[in-house]
């Protein structure tokens, strides 16, 4: 089931008492209004009844979809330097839930999933739109490794990520967007051919060393290869 709890909140303009319910976890199968919201960028919003600021509730939550075969724990953005510690949390987490440490049934349950672990409204997002289009996160990944060595000048710096945002299928073009994460504001945004997708997948020896770095645990995320682990991402 989903779960949600009251929580005191301030509001970040006029500092008033804000009470809203957070969620804890969401089960996208029975509630798959919930992964609508996310998709929409619209989940856990809040408004101050005082000044009428809306404001977003940062994520910390499980997330289950069975039937797409997805299990995130979704954490604030503010967590990302702390993402091995997390790993190693949530890859707890889900072997007691659906993995080695649970029940036969929920073993079979989780025999089908893919677990994942993200930071930021954005990365939640990213993951549900990606596994809707029937796409892989770790070539995902991989495109934008791709862009970045491709073009001239990027916005890159703390606090800015890269994140597909829309696939147009009547073009056959992938749209990434380099977002500010704490306001998840638009900064600038660059369309590249599927067939970078296709070519990326189809040369899987060249791409084997980096792919093996990104899918290596829950945590599959371009931005760990920047995060002081001792090696190049190129």
């Amino acid at each position: 089931m989903s779960l949600f709890q009251p929580v005191n909140l301030q509001c970040p303009n006029c500092e008033a008492p804000v009470i809203m319910m957070a969620v804890g976890s969401v089960n996208a199968d029975r509630r798959p209004d919930l992964r609508d919201d996310i998709l929409e960028n619209r989940f856990q919003d809040c408004e101050c009844g005082e000044c009428g600021e809306s404001f977003r509730l940062q994520p910390q939550f499980n997330y289950l979809d069975s039937g797409r075969g997805q299990w995130i724990a979704a954490m604030p953005a503010s967590r990302l330097r702390d993402h091995l510690q997390l790993e190693d949390e949530a890859k707890a987490l889900f072997d007691a839930s659906y993995g080695a440490s649970a029940p036969a049934a929920a073993r079979d349950v989780g025999g089908d999933l893919a677990a994942r672990l993200t930071f930021g409204w954005p990365a939640v997002r990213e993951k549900l739109l990606v596994r809707q289009l029937g796409l892989d996160d770790v070539i995902v990944e991989m495109m934008k490794l791709h862009i970045l060595r491709s073009v001239a000048s990027v916005p890159m710096a703390e606090g800015i990520e890269l994140r597909l945002t829309e696939v147009d299928e009547e073009t056959d073009e992938f749209i990434f967007t380099w977002l500010e994460t704490a306001s998840e504001e638009r900064i600038e945004y660059i369309t590249v051919p599927a067939e970078l997708y296709r070519a990326v997948q189809g040369n899987p020896e060249g791409w084997s060393a980096i792919r093996a770095r990104l899918d290596n645990g829950y945590f599959v995320d371009m931005q760990k290869l920047y995060m002081g682990d001792g090696q190049s991402a190129e």
